[in-house]
């Protein structure tokens, strides 16, 4: 076959691989691919046959892995490398690396798993689904503990993963500090631990309720349908940067951002470097339950005060709940739609209709 492309590429003309050897090529290869399979009804029985549940809660507890682990795996090289003397300091100083693998990570946790299970990945998220937008309250404490669960799994397997390296951090710990729970330690990797100097824990919740809060706020607005500025193909970059921009404000003053990133990996701390995962500097509670009510603050600021319920029926992503003649009445009550040029328009005339 690539006999074949050399062939086709002699004739073509220069200006036609200008425009891209893909778009130049595409008519002479197309031929060549193979046609995909028919589905069986076998594969369709089967598919059928999975739980629709199941299926959600696995997605929840990969999309928590996929997004987990790079990040993870990024302080892992901050922190084990950072201090290696045979690598350049440089290139390890800083969180610039941290912050673009959580934002991918999400990124792609959204891309592959949204799909299937709707693609919250942090309880708080889940929660707020639920208070808003009619998530059943019975799939609740199921999607929490996939989530948890995918970052209690990210954690292992990076664990195994960086071991050696963790192991001699951990034993240099040891013998510098009599422990390796601490901010730059060696379970510092899983989760976050606040720096020596933060002793005053207001200080530490109002800094953890806001940045969950800003990240609450930019998720919600994401999932707006009457917001013009995001498509769904900008939506999960759109969220994994919000996630990068706390990073690098303020990771190095500890945030969590999301109860199962921590929990899940709090619990792997745990069991590598003991109890004090939990009871450091009385800390844990914050990086854990906060995103909670925190997340709640921003969904329902928005709910009350931003979001234009007449904007999204207007673009068909909802109906008023008594439905066409409920809908009249409020126009006929408020005097119509105010066009985004300022002329009155009802919905329907803005639609189309």
């Amino acid at each position: 076959m690539g006999a074949e492309h050399d062939l086709h590429n002699d004739r073509l003309g220069p200006q036609e691989l200008e425009i891209g050897v893909t778009d130049a090529l595409q008519r002479h290869i197309t031929r060549h691919v193979v046609p995909a399979p028919p589905v069986s009804q076998r594969k369709l029985d089967f598919e059928h046959a999975r739980p629709r549940f199941l299926r959600e809660c696995i997605a929840e507890a990969t999309g928590v892995f996929l997004y987990v682990l790079p990040g993870i795996a990024a302080v892992a090289q901050f922190t084990v490398n950072g201090t290696n003397e045979h690598i350049p300091m440089s290139f390890f100083s800083n969180l610039l690396q941290v912050g673009f693998a959580f934002a991918f990570g999400i990124s792609f946790a959204i891309i592959t798993c949204a799909s299937t299970s709707g693609g919250h990945f942090n309880p708080a998220m889940t929660i707020s689904l639920a208070v808003w937008q009619g998530f059943p309250w019975k799939k609740v404490p199921y999607y929490i503990l996939s989530q948890v669960f995918g970052a209690f799994m990210a954690a292992l397997v990076l664990m195994g993963c960086y071991w050696p390296q963790i192991s001699a951090l951990r034993d240099a710990n040891l013998a510098a500090h009599g422990t390796a729970v601490f901010n730059g330690g060696a379970a510092s990797i899983l989760v976050s631990y606040p720096n020596v100097t933060q002793t005053n824990q207001g200080f530490l919740f109002f800094q953890e309720f806001m940045v969950d809060a800003f990240l609450g706020f930019i998720i919600w607005s994401c999932l707006d349908p009457a917001n013009p500025f995001v498509s769904p193909v900008s939506v999960p970059f759109t969220i994994g940067f919000a996630y990068a921009a706390m990073v690098w404000g303020f990771a190095g003053n500890t945030i969590s951002t999301n109860m199962a990133r921590d929990l899940g990996p709090r619990m792997v701390a745990a069991i590598f470097f003991g109890k004090e995962a939990f009871t450091y500097m009385d800390y844990s509670w914050i990086s854990i339950l906060i995103s909670i009510p925190a997340t709640l603050f921003a969904t329902s600021f928005y709910e009350l005060v931003i979001r234009d319920s007449l904007k999204v029926i207007s673009s068909g992503h909802a109906r008023h709940e008594e439905g066409e003649e409920g809908l009249s009445r409020h126009l006929t009550k408020t005097g119509g739609y105010q066009g985004p040029h300022g002329s009155d328009e009802t919905v329907h005339g803005k639609m189309g209709a």
